[in-house]
């Protein structure tokens, strides 16, 4: 693909799946192309045409990788006879002239009453003829294979056109959802980050509340707390994680925007989100954070539901 090609890729997000068809009649020769495809993992491009036009799959193939970079793509071609006709019919003449000797010999063992005349006989003879094997030749027309090439190209083109359309339009509803579910990640990412000052003060307010049922009329030990509290505060810290979340919605959104075949390092960063999700999920032990944590992952997992459609 040219560089030219790959700008006007860029800054579009395009689904994996999608269909598109093209039709034409060129140098009198009707051509339809369908295209079909479904979410793979790598461009995996089967062509089907009938045999006499195998010469052409090459050329569909490397016409289908300029566009399309990843998917299970189907082409199938159909082409129609041509309006002078594909077909030369001619006489076979040293079969027709043995069949007619046979004949001649056979005719000369009867009588001719029999058959009601010579003219009748005659006309039953050539009837007969017409009738014997091979007689007749039927030879298809030599074809331009470069000709029939391009205008298979041609109409190729069409429906990889139609196809793109369709992908577009589908890879905008996919960059909407996956932004909606983007956004909603960083709301509950803020909910996370304002929760956790109050989970060490909890803490602090239980422990004192322990120590002093423990210890009663003992003075507490007011720098222990303090002590306690700095290391539990330090154990359940999440804000690299959420920092690095940030950073990734950042990232996905950048990706969105870019365009292009970014399917595969969208799926790469869902894992990322994947791990600073379990990472604050392994970290918190509050209640209420842990359910932010199980609704940022439920939303996570869809998007990665979504990526999978996307090339």
């Amino acid at each position: 693909m040219d560089k030219t090609s790959e700008k006007s890729r860029s800054g579009v997000l395009r689904s994996m799946t999608g269909y598109g068809r093209g039709e034409a009649v060129l140098h009198g020769r009707p051509i339809t192309v369908e295209l079909r495809a479904v979410n793979n993992r790598y461009l995996d491009c089967t062509v089907k045409l009938p045999r006499i036009y195998l010469f052409a799959e090459d050329a569909i193939k490397r016409r289908v990788q300029a566009v399309i970079s990843r998917g299970k793509v189907d082409v199938f071609v159909t082409i129609g006879p041509a309006e002078e006709g594909d077909v030369k019919i001619s006489v076979n003449r040293p079969v027709a002239q043995g069949y007619a000797a046979a004949m001649r010999e056979l005719w000369q063992s009867v009588s001719e009453q029999k058959w009601g005349g010579k003219e009748t006989a005659a006309a039953i003879r050539f009837a007969a003829l017409c009738r014997c094997p091979d007689v007749f030749l039927v030879e298809k027309n030599q074809e331009d294979q470069e000709v029939v090439a391009a205008d298979i190209g041609t109409v190729l083109d069409l429906a990889l056109a139609d196809f793109e359309a369709m992908r577009i339009r589908e890879g905008e509803k996919l960059a909407q959802d996956i932004r909606s579910r983007a956004a909603a990640i960083a709301e509950l990412t803020a909910k996370v980050e304002a929760r956790a000052p109050g989970i060490v003060a909890d803490y602090r307010a239980r422990l004192e509340a322990k120590l002093s049922e423990v210890l009663q009329n003992t003075q507490i030990d007011e720098s222990r707390i303090l002590t306690e509290a700095a290391i539990f505060a330090d154990k359940v810290a999440v804000d690299e994680e959420t920092v690095r979340l940030r950073s990734h919605l950042s990232q996905l959104e950048g990706m969105l925007a870019g365009g292009g075949a970014v399917g595969r390092k969208l799926d790469f960063l869902i894992q990322e989100f994947n791990r600073e999700a379990n990472t604050i999920g392994s970290k918190c032990s509050d209640l209420e954070t842990a359910r932010y944590v199980v609704d940022i992952k439920g939303e996570i997992e869809k998007i990665r539901e979504q990526v999978q459609n996307i090339e």
